[in-house]
């Protein structure tokens, strides 16, 4: 891998890390003893179906992932 790639690789993990961490906070916020296992699956969660800002910080989480997901594969496929 070259120095740009590992770079952005870096940088994306440590943008889902904060984005993670986020999204938990923010779900405790309704479901106190949430893990972050649990807040990947949160239609089970009656109550986080109507808030719309943990959909946004969730997808941008989803997001953020896609990007890795993307640039390792293109990374594998280059090499």
């Amino acid at each position: 891998m070259n120095n740009a790639v590992e770079a952005v690789t870096l940088l994306l993990e440590q943008m889902i890390g904060q984005q993670e961490a986020k999204v938990l906070e923010l779900g405790r916020k309704w479901v106190p003893f949430a893990t972050s296992e649990d807040l990947r699956n949160a239609e089970d969660f009656k109550i986080l179906k109507d808030k719309p800002i943990f959909h946004f910080e969730d997808g941008i989480l989803a997001g953020l992932i896609a990007a890795q997901t993307a640039l390792a594969h293109q990374s594998r496929k280059a090499n």
